[in-house]
């Protein structure tokens, strides 16, 4: 094992789950939340952060500020606590209780938005909330994940080569749609070093980030309230959605055999299913990314009566706090 002394020298690449046992399904898992942020994003923000600091964006006095529904402000947190910066998280109603106090936690300020915008719901609210912010103060650097090439990059590194080289003849891949910065960096790799392989977005019901009408979405991570600037699907071969109701029985259905993961891979998993099923699984390597773990969502997937039936109040919202709490 390796001897570190920054939290993001430490991921875990090589872990999958065979779900053929547990699942009766011809799919490999590749565990993504095995490091100190606990999910995915810790690649994402490590590049995003490396970059700003190598262009001179962050500077003494400097505050990150980012939108994130929290995985990302997790990693950011952690990132920003080991190198001394300020940072604040902009996130919103659906964001998980455990992930805010983890956040706050790690030092970071947390402004939770409630109120959905007219255009582009509660990620349009936040992002709206963000650039206030920043065009009242210059202090703030929003990397903007939404938009930033370095969340594809840090996959287009990582991730997708990590899968070929544990599985060279790969048929087809399942990667989750939220920003599309994992989805973007593995399909663009592999379009260009292995295009055989079909790339499968798996998207909530309820997101437009495919073109598909606007919905209520309880599940944090995944779907999206506006098209997400990093997307081309000109790399993509399908599409599947799918019901939250339907993650949520496939992440209960993992936890019955002691794997407990996030609401985003059990929704990834029965897209993958659901997939599987049309196409035929006989003979197909086909492989999952699972973003994170699921001790966060313990208040929400894992709770008896989660989701609503009536999709209203979040059962988890946090508590209230005042309209504009930015860092002084």
């Amino acid at each position: 094992m390796p001897v570190i002394d920054d939290p993001a020298q430490f991921n875990e690449e090589g872990l999958y789950v065979d779900l053929r046992s547990t699942l009766d399904l011809p799919l490999f898992l590749k565990c993504e939340g095995f490091n100190f942020a606990g999910s995915i994003k810790m690649k994402a923000a490590t590049e995003m952060v490396n970059a700003a600091e190598r262009e001179g964006l962050l500077r003494p006095g400097s505050i990150l500020i980012e939108s994130s529904s929290g995985n990302l402000g997790v990693a950011l947190s952690v990132i920003a606590a080991h190198r001394g910066h300020r940072f604040l998280c902009v996130t919103d109603v659906r964001c998980n209780q455990p992930t805010i106090r983890l956040m706050r936690a790690l030092g970071a300020e947390v402004h939770v938005v409630r109120e959905p915008s007219a255009h582009g719901g509660l990620l349009g609210a936040r992002k709206a909330y963000v650039r206030a912010l920043c065009a009242a103060d210059d202090r703030y650097v929003w990397l903007d994940q939404h938009s930033n090439h370095g969340n594809w990059r840090a996959h287009f590194r990582t991730t997708a080569p990590a899968i070929a080289d544990r599985f060279p003849r790969l048929d087809v891949l399942f990667v989750g749609a939220g920003t599309t910065g994992t989805l973007m960096g593995c399909a663009r790799w592999f379009w260009q070093w292995r295009r055989r392989v079909r790339i499968v977005a798996v998207d909530s019901v309820g997101s437009v980030t495919f073109g598909g009408p606007p919905g209520v979405r309880l599940i944090p991570g995944l779907g999206a309230g506006v098209r997400p600037p990093l997307l081309d699907t000109s790399y993509i071969d399908d599409v599947v959605h799918v019901e939250e109701s339907d993650a949520v029985r496939v992440c209960r259905r993992l936890a019955s055999h002691g794997f407990l993961f996030g609401g985003s891979t059990g929704t990834v998993i029965s897209g993958a299913d659901q997939w599987l099923a049309r196409h035929g699984r006989r003979g197909l390597t086909a492989v999952a990314i699972a973003p994170d773990l699921g001790e966060r969502y313990l208040d929400t997937v894992y709770r008896d009566g989660w989701p609503p039936a009536d999709n209203g109040r979040h059962p988890a919202e946090p508590e209230a706090e005042p309209a504009m709490a930015h860092i002084g």
